[in-house]
């Protein structure tokens, strides 16, 4: 299959680590520029120096606080000064802490928005320009969640659902300019993120984050958790040309632990 990414520009948000590093390591292999983005400066240097040694594509980084209008703005212009425009948008963010409706403070619900659905909203407007020029593609990072909603995740169901309704929503708006938005739903995949909320649900239940790992296993018919590399390659997909007819649609790299429909 041809994916026809060579010389494509894509844009990644919180790529300096775990499943947007994924992707942005995924595009790079199939020959795409790629403009990768986080909050550690350092940190985004050990990434550029470790993916320029990937693939054809030529990597650079911005230090970039999705919260930050002026921040999303300043990325968006990197992948045009560098490369000349953007044809792949990658939206991604770290989750929101975990809690219960009675005790998530209104600062919580505040900063979750900011963090995981208007940033989206913002990088989707300061793109779009570029984006229509000759089409495009949008993938949108979300959660199992917009399935199942996960217990003690209230603020990442709510807002995670939130995009899946952006997503199908401008699915409608855009296809006029050529551009294909899809979501992309990771279920437990081995990153900081899945060891993290492990961690807290081990804490919760006294028992050890081994155990706690070795029970969700059990509920994904696979067995076990998925690789980055394995989600990054449902993105990269739908990134590329050969993704010509897919649209407003959500997508689950879970191995089958979501039941429902």
């Amino acid at each position: 299959m041809e994916l026809q990414l060579t010389g494509k520009t894509a844009v990644i948000a919180a790529s300096s680590q775990g499943l947007g590093k994924a992707i942005a390591e995924g595009l790079l292999r199939e020959g795409a520029n790629v403009v990768v983005s986080g909050r550690e400066e350092g940190k985004l240097k050990d990434v550029v120096a470790e993916l320029q040694q990937i693939g054809i594509g030529k990597v650079v980084f911005r230090r970039t606080d999705i919260t930050n209008q002026e921040d999303i703005k300043q990325l968006i212009q990197t992948a045009v000064d560098q490369f000349g425009g953007v044809d792949i948008l990658v939206n991604n963010a770290g989750g929101p802490p975990a809690g219960s409706f009675e005790t998530i403070t209104d600062e919580q619900w505040q900063t979750a928005f900011e963090l995981n659905l208007l940033s989206y909203i913002r990088l989707i407007r300061e793109a779009l320009p570029f984006l229509k020029e000759q089409g495009g593609k949008i993938i949108n990072i979300a959660s199992s969640s917009i399935k199942e909603p996960i217990p003690g995740l209230l603020l990442s169901n709510t807002f995670r659902t939130g995009i899946v309704g952006l997503t199908k929503t401008l699915a409608q708006e855009l296809a006029q300019y050529g551009i294909l938005i899809n979501t992309v739903a990771p279920g437990r995949i081995a990153t900081d993120r899945v060891r993290h909320l492990d961690e807290v649900n081990a804490e919760k239940m006294q028992i050890s984050r081994e155990e706690v790992e070795e029970r969700v296993k059990g509920t994904i018919p696979l067995g076990r958790y998925g690789k980055p590399e394995e989600f990054a390659k449902v993105v990269v997909f739908l990134a590329s040309d050969a993704n010509s007819y897919m649209t407003g649609s959500s997508f689950l790299v879970d191995g089958g632990m979501v039941k429902s429909i």
